[in-house]
């Protein structure tokens, strides 16, 4: 009989520890960090995210930018980190890519994280220093043609979107154009604007008032359709590339092993956030879109999209120097 009643009450007594730790959570500051340089996308949704999960919460929440080696330096403090939900990784394509091109790293992105939630995806765009002499893609298609490895392009590091955008536009166009990678999105926007660089593809939602201002030139943009945006702007795809589709999206994992109430409890604060309308208004102003998944289909999606990029790796040659 004591047995039994002990089966009976240890998986209520679990159950019931699990929902008070829930409950708890936060107990101190949260970390978020971004594996990438200030000023780029996932800086600045992390920001917004960590405003708004303090609101929600009670607790403070505060991003924690540490970029390099095209993410990894960032994502492998992440990864050693205590598994409490008190250190979260603001992630991107950038780490579903990096799974084929890096294969070496001190860490696997679905054995040491466990998926919270995705944010939001949006659209790149493809820009040239005015210095260039191409209006439009298909002006450019012929200059780069006509001189191959003459120019070349700015990313934010290898693996990330704009590297990766980069190699499948040189793979699909038949085009040659030397990668310039750097630490961080900041430089490369910096180099471009000064015209140390010829062309770069950069999230519209950064990317498209510099253009607005004329400080680059907008050729296309890189979704299945065009940008609310920049309405006028044609894709890639029906400018001179058919079938041609880059973006770039953002999500929140925690260390593995970090407790499960932990993990649903931020997936459905995130959800919630991403959706309320004043949120989607803004963000779809600035070219992006929200995300909404459970924590099995965020899963889901990431070793789909692991999946996906090593194909377009391997078909792309991309390779880190």
């Amino acid at each position: 009989m004591k047995i039994f009643m002990r089966a009976v009450l240890f998986p209520a007594c679990l159950l019931a520890a699990f929902a008070a730790l829930a409950q708890d959570y936060p107990t101190r500051p949260v970390r978020i960090i971004v594996p990438f340089a200030a000023g780029g996308p996932a800086d600045i949704y992390a920001r917004f995210l960590a405003q708004r999960l303090h609101e929600s919460l009670g607790q403070s929440f505060f991003v924690e930018d540490r970029p390099g080696a095209g993410s990894v330096v960032g994502t492998d403090a992440a990864a050693k980190s205590a598994p409490d939900g008190h250190t979260l990784l603001m992630m991107s394509n950038t780490h579903t890519v990096n799974e084929s091109l890096i294969p070496n790293k001190p860490f696997q992105l679905l054995r040491d994280f466990s998926p919270i939630a995705p944010v939001n995806y949006s659209d790149l765009v493809m820009v040239v220093h005015p210095s260039v002499p191409a209006k439009t893609l298909k002006e450019f298609l012929s200059l780069v043609k006509s001189q191959p490895k003459s120019l070349n392009y700015a990313s934010s590091g290898p693996g990330t979107p704009y590297h990766m955008a980069g190699e499948l536009f040189k793979a699909m166009a038949g085009v040659e154009i030397v990668h310039i990678p750097y630490k961080g999105s900041s430089g490369a926007r910096t180099d471009i604007m000064g015209g140390q660089v010829q062309m770069m593809f950069d999230a519209i939602t950064t990317m498209a008032p510099i253009a607005q201002a004329g400080k680059v030139r907008a050729l296309a943009t890189t979704g299945r359709t065009r940008s609310s945006v920049t309405p006028n702007l044609p894709t890639v795809s029906e400018a001179g590339v058919p079938g041609y589709e880059a973006v770039i999206w953002l999500g929140l994992m925690a260390p593995a092993a970090t407790p499960t109430p932990v993990i649903e409890k931020l997936n459905a604060e995130v959800t919630k956030i991403v959706n309320q309308p004043d949120v989607t208004s803004a963000w779809a102003k600035q070219g992006a879109v929200a995300m909404s998944m459970s924590t099995a289909a965020f899963g889901r999606f990431l070793r789909d999209d692991i999946t996906k990029w090593e194909k377009i790796v391997k078909v792309s040659g991309a390779k880190v120097d």
